[in-house]
């Protein structure tokens, strides 16, 4: 059951589209808008995401184009309907959500192999470090848009920023080897006690 001030207990905007079968670009189009704003396919042709403004302007939006190529659109607002429709419908969205939290820790486990790799064959080089930098980076970037779209979040919302918070340590780690390995002062504070110094991936998230 939706507790007051969940997403949906408000009720539910719906999209429903039909697009001709040929060319099928507009349809992969709408996939990749609805997907990205987090929306649950109901069955075919039929979208589904937690009534707010911002929801209904997109579905909106989107039902336009679809007739500007020659499909049709129709937004739909419902109030919540009875428990178990409800219960069904966050079901989707938490199965949705958990397939990418599921390949995010996937990647992440891809990226501490590889630094831990790189550790043992001691390739301490900027060029290795900048590499693991920009893929955290994207791996931070892609968990921030999980988590916009996860409306119903869980355990597995914490579970990923603690697997994202060791990978940084990790490549904190990677990245005093670097340094001390080119004979240089590494920036990152190590006699101080206390959470870990922000590595270059950090700087650049905060600005």
């Amino acid at each position: 059951m939706l507790q007051p001030g969940e997403p949906g207990d408000t009720g539910w905007v719906l999209l429903l589209a039909q697009l001709p079968a040929l060319p099928s670009s507009p349809r992969v189009t709408l996939w990749r808008r609805a997907r990205a704003a987090g929306a649950a396919g109901l069955q075919n042709g039929a979208w589904v995401l937690p009534r707010t403004a911002a929801h209904e302007e997109l579905f909106t939006q989107l039902a336009g184009s679809l007739r500007e190529q020659g499909g049709s659109g129709f937004v739909l607002t419902v109030a919540a309907p009875a428990d178990a429709v409800n219960a069904e419908i966050v079901a989707r969205f938490r199965a949705d959500r958990a397939r990418e939290y599921d390949e995010f820790a996937e990647r992440c486990t891809g990226l501490l192999a590889e630094i831990g790799k790189e550790t043992r064959r001691a390739k301490f080089t900027f060029a290795e470090l900048e590499e693991i930098e920009q893929d955290l980076d994207k791996l931070a970037g892609w968990l921030r848009k999980i988590t916009a779209r996860d409306f119903f979040p869980g355990e597995r919302a914490a579970a990923s920023a603690e697997t994202l918070q060791r990978c940084r340590q990790a490549l904190a780690g990677f990245a005093r080897a670097v340094y001390e390995a080119e004979g240089l002062s590494s920036p990152i504070d190590t006699a101080t006690p206390g959470p870990p110094a922000k590595t270059e991936t950090d700087r650049r998230e905060s600005t």
